[in-house]
């Protein structure tokens, strides 16, 4: 009978006691899986009377609670006792957690910022997406110039004039356009050109650009803020030299060398034997750059450089190919410092 059944187990789990993680399964196994014995009495109790369901059905119950109650408490108190047992040993030392390390890119930017920002110099940023005026117009571009070409440009939109920046020259202008000087800071930022991808060249890259905007401001300022920044990230013995140059925005231009990193000016295959490497265009703001921002150039004057952060990385860390800053393996990442 079901309820002569229900009273013998109660007193069978009365009489049990129960040590450790397999008792405590083997408890579980014989008494409350799918084929127990508690399952199989709720499997019989439908062929109970109607008038005695109440009954058997509240005794089923408390069977059924007791047991789990059983269970419960010899698996909680074999996983305090724990040890080999429970499978965790809170001897062993823990596993050591991966750091990962900030792209060589970003540890560069960093330190050309700290550099500018000890010379009073904020940080200003900028659209990706520009219209012609801003990333050509305004720059003094002739409308013929061959970077308004599709060669040289990503145009989004071409019949709107609307192409992804090749330059953060563009941060300029709208600086320029919503104020009056004095202007000192530094615009960094993704560009993009229609290059070839190949080891020293990609159709994007980084760059951080440099402005100056006051009265009586010289290109003897200009000669010695690059003096200063040159040595700040490439250490004090550092030389620099200035080359004529050409760039629509400045007027007198300069390409400015810095003495070979690696063979200290002697001469190598870095520099190609030279003594020199190139790494940045600078100059004088044009005044037309400067009327376009309604800003009087006859009051005001100003100098403006540019750089690419990945050229300044690859000098740095001596890296040989221009694709691997974008290729996010791991293998190479993880040779930089997160200290620096």
């Amino acid at each position: 009978m079901l309820h002569d059944d229900i009273q013998a187990i109660s007193a069978e789990l009365s009489a049990l006691h129960i040590s450790g993680a397999e008792a405590a399964e083997q408890f579980r196994q014989t008494y409350l899986s799918k084929k127990g014995q508690i399952t199989r009495l709720f499997e019989r109790f439908r062929e109970v009377a109607p008038e005695q369901r109440k009954e058997i059905g509240q005794l089923l119950n408390t069977l059924k609670q007791q047991a789990e109650g059983i269970w419960k408490e010899a698996k909680e108190k074999a996983e305090e006792e724990g040890g080999a047992s429970s499978g965790f040993d809170a001897s062993m030392p823990g596993y050591p957690s991966t750091v990962g390390n900030r792209h060589p890119l970003s540890l560069v930017a960093n330190e050309i910022r700290e550099v500018f920002a000890r010379l009073g110099f904020t940080v200003a940023e900028g659209p990706e997406i520009e219209d012609d005026w801003h990333n050509f117009g305004a720059l003094n571009f002739p409308e013929d110039h061959p970077a308004r070409d599709m060669q040289d440009t990503f145009f989004v939109r071409s019949e709107k004039g609307l192409a992804l920046r090749t330059h953060t020259s563009s941060v300029q202008i709208r600086m320029m356009e919503k104020g009056q000087p004095p202007f000192r800071m530094i615009m960094p930022g993704r560009v993009y050109r229609n290059e070839a991808i190949s080891a020293r060249a990609h159709c994007f890259f980084h760059q951080v650009e440099a402005l100056y905007v006051d009265k009586n401001v010289s290109f003897a300022d200009l000669k010695q803020t690059l003096l200063h920044f040159a040595q700040e990230l490439f250490g004090a013995d550092t030389k620099i030299r200035l080359r004529p140059s050409y760039f629509p925005f400045t007027e007198p231009s300069a390409e400015m060398d810095i003495s070979c990193t690696v063979c200290g000016g002697k001469g190598c295959g870095i520099c190609k034997y030279s003594g020199w490497v190139e790494i940045l265009g600078c100059g004088m703001v044009h005044p037309n750059v400067l009327k376009n921002c309604n800003i009087d150039p006859e009051e005001y004057s100003g100098f403006a450089l540019g750089m690419g952060i990945e050229r300044i990385a690859i000098l740095k860390y001596q890296v040989k190919d221009l694709r691997l800053f974008s290729q996010n393996d791991v293998r190479f990442l993880k040779q930089f410092s997160l200290e620096k």
